[in-house]
């Protein structure tokens, strides 16, 4: 298992963070947000993942970079959990969404669930999508 988060797998463009936040999907586990959004196939990335911690609820920096270095480091643990179910590339912005300064077990807890629920998320959309094609291929006939 590869628990690397290399360069390749940050997500730094600006276009696609803008696209993130206009057309992407949502999916939430309190504290913690994932915002997604499928990419071109183009990419050679299969996952190009972005963090953030909202300044609102941490005013000192020090702070902020903490969680932010947690919420990578749950997500490098966890990213194995994403993986195998992608079948298009994906951009993601994971967020940290509370005063709270929970610890690295319940924020690593969190990110799981969080991920189980993206995955049961995209499976239901695949089931819809194939069930759209098997009533519209019945409609031809």
């Amino acid at each position: 298992m590869n628990f690397k988060y290399p360069k390749e797998e940050k997500l730094k463009s600006k276009i696609t963070i803008g696209l993130l936040f206009t057309e992407g999907k949502s999916v939430s586990k309190y504290p913690l947000r994932l915002v997604y959004c499928p990419q071109k196939k183009e990419e050679n990335q299969r996952i190009k993942m972005g963090v953030s911690v909202s300044k609102k609820y941490f005013k000192k920096a020090v702070d902020r970079n903490y969680f932010k270095r947690v919420l990578r480091e749950t997500y490098r643990l966890n990213k194995h959990l994403l993986i195998p179910h992608l079948d298009e590339p994906f951009a993601f912005m994971f967020f940290y969404q509370t005063k709270e300064r929970l610890s690295f077990d319940e924020i690593n807890t969190k990110t799981i669930q969080l991920f189980e629920k993206f995955v049961s998320q995209l499976a239901q959309k695949k089931e819809a999508q194939a069930k759209d094609t098997d009533s519209s291929s019945t409609e031809l006939s």
